[in-house]
């Protein structure tokens, strides 16, 4: 199984982290068949904290049917994050991904990528809930239903709400992959239980 993990200029490393992490020991300790190939506008992306990111494929020469689930972290507007995050190219690829049902996993404002192509209209979702709630409120505009708790699951769309519900994001995407026994494995191997 592949997830297309997209970075976003400013995305935020730590939750772009954790897919690799976990998908990693899914795939190394556990012999899984899940795989992370990274993407992006350019080949070199840049993080929030500017860490340079040389992703595996180009979004433009992504195939939708060559990947299982879509993964989008979170990122900082003032490092462009938005600028990549609601470009046409990036809502066309989550429509395609959608209207074939396959999984997509965000990670706190990563849910705007998504209420910006359209796929969270009149579902339930999340997103950034602090600072007074903007990112929330945000997402309502897009006619989101926003649910203030730290992970939401609607259909095939797994949203959440802060940095810190980024690991527990990729061992739901992990478990509706490979099964709930298989990522209570990896889970209690990493030490989140």
């Amino acid at each position: 199984m592949k997830i297309l993990l997209f970075l976003a200029k400013g995305f935020e490393t730590m939750e772009a982290s954790v897919f690799v992490d976990v998908m990693g020991w899914a795939k190394n300790d556990y012999h899984n068949d899940v795989e992370v190939i990274t993407c992006g506008f350019q080949k070199t992306v840049i993080s929030a904290f500017g860490v340079p990111v040389n992703v595996d494929v180009l979004l433009k020469d992504v195939c939708v049917d060559e990947y299982d689930s879509l993964a989008i972290p979170g990122g900082f507007e003032e490092f462009g994050f938005y600028e990549d995050a609601f470009s046409e190219e990036l809502s066309d690829v989550i429509s395609k991904f959608n209207r074939q049902r396959k999984l997509i996993a965000t990670v706190c404002v990563g849910a705007l990528a998504l209420a910006h192509s359209g796929i969270l209209t009149g579902k339930k979702a999340t997103t950034y809930h602090l600072n007074d709630g903007h990112r929330q409120k945000q997402l309502a505009e897009y006619g989101v239903e926003v649910v203030n708790e730290p992970v939401v699951k609607t259909d095939n769309v797994i949203t959440s709400y802060c940095p810190q519900t980024a690991p527990e994001v990729a061992f739901v995407l992990l478990e509706n992959l490979i099964g709930t026994e298989e990522m209570h494995k990896v889970k209690s191997a990493m030490g989140f239980e």
